[in-house]
C-alpha cells in the first residue's frame, strides 16, 4: 500500500500519512458515540467549557473499522513487518480539544513511552522507553474530525526519531522515562516542526522514537483524534542475521550509525 518513497520518508521523517485510510461515514458514527460521552452538546458551544476531555478505550464498531481497514493492516506489516505486531480492535484514548482561552495543561513535547518496568502499572508517566522500542510498534495518530492549522493539530518534530535512537542506546534494556529526556526535547529545536493535519478519515502512521506535542485550541473546531500505540509481538532486533530489518528497525539502525539496508 505505501510506495517505496513512503517508506523511505518514514524511516528519514519520522511518519507518513495515509489518507482516507477510513470513511468519513465511519469518522462521523465514530463523533456520534464520543460527543455522547463528553456530555457535552455539538451544536451549543456554551457546553463546551473544558480546554480538554480526555475518554478512554473505545471498541465500539465504527472504531473497530477505523482501526482494522484493510489498507493499515498493509501498511502495519510494510512498516513493522509481518507477524511482529499485535492486532488490536480499539482506539485507545481521546483527548478532545475544545477551543478555549484556557491552557491544556498537556501542550510539552514527548516521546511516548511504552513498556513498564518497575514502575506501577498504572503510572504511565512513570513508564520507560528503550532503544529496541519494546511493547510498541508505531505511535498511531487516527483524525476522526477535519483538522486544519486552527484545529490543534498535533505537532512533529521531523526526523527526532534517529536523533533519540543515538540518545537512548547508553540507557540500554533498562531504558528512561520521557521526563528524563527532557534536555533532549530543547535540543530538537533546530529540527523542522510540521502539523499533522488532514481530513476525517486520515492516519498518521508515526515511529514509536518520534517527538510530538500537542498544542491548544484557540479558535477552531473540536478536535477529535485517537492516539493509540500498535503494539509490537518482541523488540526490535538491531542485528539481525539475515538482514530482514523492518523500516521501523531500519530507522533506529540509522540513528546509531549502523546503516540502512533496503
Amino acid at each position: 500500500m505505501l510506495t517505496d518513497a513512503q517508506i523511505d520518508a518514514f524511516i528519514t521523517d519520522g511518519f507518513v500519512k495515509v489518507e482516507g485510510a477510513f470513511s468519513a461515514e465511519t469518522a462521523a458514527a465514530g463523533r456520534e458515540i464520543l460527543w455522547r460521552e463528553t456530555g457535552c452538546d455539538p451544536d451549543d458551544p456554551a457546553t463546551w467549557t473544558q480546554p480538554v476531555i480526555r475518554l478512554w478505550d473505545h471498541a465500539e464498531e465504527p472504531f473497530q473499522r477505523a482501526v482494522t481497514a484493510p489498507v493499515l493492516l498493509e501498511a502495519y506489516d510494510q512498516l513493522v513487518g509481518p507477524g511482529r505486531w499485535l492486532p488490536r480492535k480499539s482506539l485507545g484514548s481521546w483527548p478532545i480539544r475544545f477551543p478555549s482561552p484556557e491552557p491544556p495543561g498537556d501542550a510539552g513535547w514527548h516521546v511516548d513511552v511504552s513498556f513498564q518496568g518497575d514502575a506501577d502499572v498504572n503510572d504511565f508517566l512513570s513508564w520507560r522507553v528503550n532503544v529496541f522500542s519494546k511493547g510498541r510498534a508505531l505511535l498511531m495518530l487516527f483524525l476522526f474530525s477535519d483538522v486544519g492549522p486552527d484545529d490543534a493539530p498535533t505537532r512533529i518534530r521531523v526526523g527526532s526519531h534517529q536523533r533519540l535512537a543515538a540518545v537512548l542506546r547508553p540507557f540500554g534494556e533498562e531504558g528512561t522515562t520521557m521526563f528524563d529526556l527532557h534536555e533532549f526535547y530543547a535540543d530538537c529545536d533546530d529540527l523542522p516542526e510540521v502539523a499533522a493535519t488532514g481530513k476525517a478519515g486520515d492516519v498518521y502512521l508515526c515511529h514509536p522514537f518520534l517527538i510530538h506535542a500537542a498544542q491548544p485550541n484557540l479558535t477552531g473546531r473540536p478536535k477529535f483524534m485517537a492516539q493509540p500505540p500498535l503494539l509490537s509481538r518482541e523488540p526490535c532486533v538491531l542485528d539481525r542475521p539475515d538482514g530482514a530489518y523492518s523500516p521501523v528497525e531500519q530507522a533506529i539502525r540509522a540513528g546509531l550509525e549502523l546503516g540502512v539496508e533496503r
